[in-house]
């Protein structure tokens, strides 16, 4: 399988994974999505925004377009503004992704930021956004169970493979 071809089945895996949480989420009140438990952050929807802001930081690297307002997502947003941010964000990289060549993957992005300096490739970056929201979307099912919330859906990557076009 060629780069190009596993990391776009990586993002679309990605993209469906964040689907199935955010629908799943979507039907948990507010109380329990903004009940406060012990992990890295404190509530479900706090730890979404996370994701989202996290995946906005990257995407702007990845794309090279280097906008990225930390500003304009702490700012106080909605559990209906994150959901489709998320989702936006994870559909925007699957577009992007796919219309990406081999060559335009593998090229390195330096990036310097107050945090950090690195000089990768782009298809690192995006492994990197994804298994940051992987760890993450861990933390939220450990959230859920400590909150009453059991009912996480099945989003293992070998279930996606298999029945992703039975769905």
């Amino acid at each position: 399988m060629s780069l190009k071809a596993l990391i776009t089945k990586t993002v679309q895996y990605n993209n469906w994974v964040v689907n199935k949480y955010i629908d799943w989420l979507s039907t948990k009140s507010d109380e329990q999505l903004n009940q406060e438990t012990i992990s890295s952050f404190p509530t479900i929807l706090i730890t979404l925004h996370h994701i989202w802001q996290t995946q906005e930081y990257w995407w702007s690297h990845i794309s090279e377009n280097n906008n990225f307002d930390f500003a304009k997502t702490t700012a106080e947003t909605s559990k209906e503004e994150v959901f489709r941010n998320i989702k936006n964000n994870s559909q925007k990289l699957v577009d992007y992704v796919e219309g990406l060549s081999e060559e335009e993957l593998s090229k390195n992005v330096k990036i310097e930021s107050q945090w950090f300096q690195c000089d990768f490739s782009k298809y690192e970056y995006i492994q990197h956004v994804i298994l940051h929201g992987t760890y993450h979307r861990g933390q939220i099912v450990t959230i859920g169970r400590n909150v009453g919330i059991t009912d996480a859906p099945m989003t293992d990557f070998n279930y996606w493979n298999i029945y992703k076009d039975k769905e």
